[in-house]
């Protein structure tokens, strides 16, 4: 009898081995069968245990959103780079991945179904120890991905040089061009297209068409200012390229490089000779004026106003209070996927029913953040947060704004906010506790 029961516990420790070595072989981070895990309802949720999950329509973490969105089904990235990018026109997001000895890889998702996608070949950055960053360029009717970094390179024979290095992948197919520009000091990259600029801060650039990587030098000595602006010519600074030619602005008064001039184009109530280009965005040029002397708000308030970049006409503005002390960097604008609608800190306009609003109190004090505006003209943000970045990554009091009221309306305290819209798919980014980006697709609601 004692023998059988030996025989007996043998037997149920292989068995039980067998199914230990089973688990092993599914469940683990290489395995490629895993799904999403559900979560509770509030900011946190339960780990995955795979490096990327993409169950299609199936049930992925549930984090908890705005009531626009449904958190029952859905596509999840875990290990996303922190910068993503979106070609609208087809729907792919891109998102870089960190493999092996400090290299990368450039993948693709669909955002409508959580399908993989193309993806490129992983390379060695010059700044191998940070992700590099990531945008969308559209040029001639094509679409660009574009990843870049900024380091040094040297044999240890010889001094290392420092470069740009930029990598260009046809939204549709992936194929890669690789553009390496030699630079000296931290350099600025714009990709409002539809060239790609790199500048200094200041009257310096080069530009790289994306679509041959023709690469061209630009001093300040060709950047044909225009005539009777002394202003043109201090603080000159390239802020990024439109259609018509390079944006190029100075301390006061701004112009596109044998193009238009603010001055011919400055909206009316305002002094033509006090605009500033704040922000570039998808066609757009977001500007700050100075009110006329004469006008009734003159010394408290300044007019903002979103201008065509192909020709300069102002296209709609609002009135903000004027800051008490001139911040270092002007909030960056976003525009919806249709560009109807453009949001930056706390202005919106609604660019196709041309109306402006600056959400602010009667004293001129803001504690609004606006970080993403969707093509139904509900803007997402935060009270309380500095600006979009800690708006998207929990800080304040989460709101949703709407843009045909003009109605602001609180969110939970812990709900995630998209970062951006495509497909009807809200793409939300967190960090679990093991200090790894996931990205979450939720689709709107039915």
């Amino acid at each position: 009898m004692r023998q059988k029961a030996v025989r007996l516990a043998l037997v149920g420790g292989v068995v039980l081995l067998a199914l230990l070595l089973l688990l092993a072989t599914c469940g683990g981070p290489d395995g490629g069968a895993a799904t999403g895990a559900r979560g509770s309802t509030g900011g946190a949720a339960a780990p995955v245990p795979a490096t990327r999950v993409l169950p299609g329509a199936g049930p992925v973490t549930r984090l908890t959103v705005p009531p626009q969105y449904t958190t029952d089904r859905g596509w999840e990235i875990v290990g996303s780079s922190p910068d993503i990018a979106v070609s609208h026109a087809t729907g792919r997001l891109a998102y870089l991945e960190r493999s092996g000895g400090n290299r990368y890889r450039l993948r693709t998702v669909d955002t409508a179904t959580g399908a993989l996608g193309w993806q490129g070949q992983a390379w060695r950055p010059p700044d191998p120890l940070h992700y590099p960053k990531l945008a969308t360029v559209t040029a001639n009717d094509r679409q660009f991905f574009v990843t870049w970094s900024y380091g040094k390179v040297g044999d240890g024979m010889t001094p290392a040089a420092t470069f740009v290095s930029l990598d260009l992948y046809d939204v549709t197919d992936g194929s890669r061009k690789r553009v390496e520009v030699p630079w000296s000091g931290p350099p600025n990259v714009s990709t409002s297209g539809p060239e790609i600029v790199i500048s200094d801060g200041e009257a310096n650039s080069t530009l790289i068409d994306p679509v041959t990587g023709t690469v061209s030098e630009l001093g300040a000595d060709e950047l044909k200012y225009p005539k009777g602006c002394p202003a043109c010519k201090e603080l000159t600074e390239v802020y990024g390229q439109t259609t018509a030619g390079l944006l190029v602005g100075g301390e006061r008064e701004f112009w596109v490089r044998g193009g238009w001039f603010s001055r011919d184009v400055a909206p009316e109530g305002v002094d033509k000779g006090s605009g500033v280009v704040t922000s570039v965005a998808g066609g757009r040029v977001l500007a700050k004026w100075a009110l006329a002397k004469k006008a009734k708000r003159a010394a408290t308030h300044e007019l903002w106003a979103v201008h065509d970049a192909a020709t300069g006409k102002p296209l709609v503005s609002a009135e903000c209070h004027r800051p008490a002390i001139k911040p270092g960097r002007y909030p960056q604008a976003a525009l919806s996927p249709s560009g109807d609608h453009l949001i930056a800190g706390n202005l919106a306009f609604d660019l196709a029913g041309g109306e402006g609003h600056c959400f602010e109190d009667e004293d001129g004090s803001s504690h609004l953040s606006l970080a993403t505006v969707t093509d139904d003209g509900i803007a997402y943000g935060a009270e309380n947060a500095r600006d979009a970045s800690e708006a998207l990554s929990g800080g304040g009091l989460p709101v949703a704004v709407d843009l045909t009221s003009w109605t602001t309306g609180r969110l939970s305290r812990n709900a995630r906010l998209p970062g951006t819209e495509t497909t009807g798919v809200g793409v939300f980014r967190w960090t679990d506790r093991q200090d790894r980006t996931r990205l979450i697709g939720y689709p709107r609601v039915d």
